[in-house]
């Protein structure tokens, strides 16, 4: 490579990660409680509960599909990506041309045919779902592959991570406050309907994303950067040459099952708050913020830590702390502490997980794609961090149809049952990823 990145680069690279990541948060947290919601948060329903097989509701399925359709297109545009010939560089155009369309399909999702509960809304949000995903993975691809070339020493793909985690975890807080900027929304505009308040909120949340993920396209020439050159391995076979690494695939696993409970627990947090809780949605955008400032303070740790005893003793640790989470949540409600402990109790103990596993996987998985370039003399970056992201969006599928398919066994207060039953579930898949990651062999 020839340069490294400044910090005004470094920081404009975060930025992009603050626009997708609440895009795909907002669906995240806001699809389950805005088509399907509680009974007690004075929105309608919008989709039948209707149940196929005794056990999956039409927003599982829904859900399911467009992360379907998304999951086999990840490999195509990692393809593509890793084969290109662009004079601009292998990334940055695919980054540019995906910003609108992910913009206005990820509102239009929130903008169903018919206000009332209906079949018609359930097809309208699968086209606007999988158009949305395909939309979005076109600027996630390129801009994780990015990482991988763009940087030189472990240490420095740790901190890039870290700055890419704090956008992430921004995102994360803007897409949980959706419900309050409605609320500025109803106050200061005089919208009195709640759903359209919403919606409203949710376009201004998305205009934000598309603005800061210009941000990378503007101030980071890739080719000042990166002298990779394009890959020339087929398809299928540089799919198959990343399952051989058995790193990768102890890796792949873990991070499969974190991201499936971590879905799970993001779908769930304004029905945690609202229902086991008694406390109004608004509030969940405190808690999601109260989780991520406090985990801001274990940034220096990781990074510190990590570089002396390895990232593995931490990511081991994350894990074991999320276990004990999960089964926290199913107990919320019945703790002998008031509502606002209960939560607050909850969140800041994800603080340190958040903060491990939102910083080292992206750093561990560069090391794995860049030892693989120096081993085969191949450039395919961009797959090993499609696979990753084709298996992290089934892990997504998997957590909110799991949450949606749970609600069948209730989700309203005084009928519970179906969303405490999220914290087995989570746990169990902690749990999980806690084994498989102990098998995976860090090089010193």
């Amino acid at each position: 490579m020839n340069k490294t990145l400044s910090l005004k680069q470094e920081i404009a690279y975060a930025a992009g990660m603050i626009g997708w990541s609440t895009m795909t948060n907002i669906i995240i947290v806001m699809l389950p409680f805005f088509y399907l919601p509680p009974s007690n948060a004075g929105l309608p329903p919008l989709v039948p509960q209707l149940v196929l097989f005794g056990a999956f509701n039409i927003l599982s399925i829904i859900a399911a599909s467009g992360r379907l359709v998304d999951a086999l297109y990840d490999p195509f545009i990692a393809a593509k990506s890793d084969a290109s010939t662009n004079k601009k560089g292998r990334r940055m155009p695919f980054m540019k041309w995906a910003i609108i369309p992910a913009m206005l399909f990820c509102g239009l999702v929130f903008y169903p045919i018919q206000k009332t509960e209906s079949l018609h809304n359930a097809w309208w949000l699968t086209i606007t779902l999988c158009l949305f995903f395909v939309s979005v993975t076109t600027y996630i691809i390129p801009y994780n592959a990015l990482l991988a070339e763009v940087t030189n020493t472990p240490r420095q793909k740790v901190k890039l991570s870290s700055y890419q985690q704090v956008g992430f975890v921004i995102g994360i807080i803007l897409s949980a406050c959706a419900n309050n900027f409605a609320d500025l929304v109803q106050d200061h505009f005089q919208v009195a309907n709640r759903s359209e308040a919403v919606q409203i909120a949710i376009w201004g949340l998305c205009a934000l994303s598309g603005l800061v993920m210009l941000l990378p396209v503007f101030f980071i020439n890739e080719k000042d950067f990166s002298v990779a050159k394009p890959s020339h391995i087929p398809l299928w076979a540089a799919m198959k040459n990343t399952f051989k690494n058995s790193n990768f695939k102890y890796y792949l696993i873990s991070d499969f099952a974190f991201y499936t409970a971590l879905s799970i627990i993001s779908s769930g947090l304004l029905y945690f708050c609202t229902v086991l809780l008694g406390l109004h949605e608004s509030e969940g955008g405190k808690f999601m913020a109260s989780m991520v400032f406090a985990s801001l303070l274990f940034y220096p740790l990781v990074n510190f830590g990590s570089a002396k005893i390895g990232k593995k003793p931490f990511v081991m640790l994350a894990f074991g702390v999320l276990c004990l989470i999960f089964v926290t949540i199913f107990f919320l409600g019945k703790l002998p502490f008031g509502p606002h402990t209960q939560i607050y109790m909850l969140v800041l103990s994800a603080s340190f997980p958040l903060a491990a596993l939102g910083i080292l996987p992206t750093a561990i998985l560069a090391d794995i794609a860049q030892r693989d370039t120096l081993e085969t003399g191949e450039n395919h970056e961009g797959m090993f961090f499609a696979v990753k992201y084709l298996f992290v969006k089934l892990g997504q599928t998997l957590g909110i149809a799991i949450f949606a398919m749970l609600t069948i066994y209730g989700k309203d207060p005084g009928n519970d049952f179906g969303l405490r039953l999220n914290g087995i579930v989570g746990f169990g898949l902690c749990l999980i990823a806690l084994l498989f990651f102990s098998r995976f062999k860090e090089e010193k």
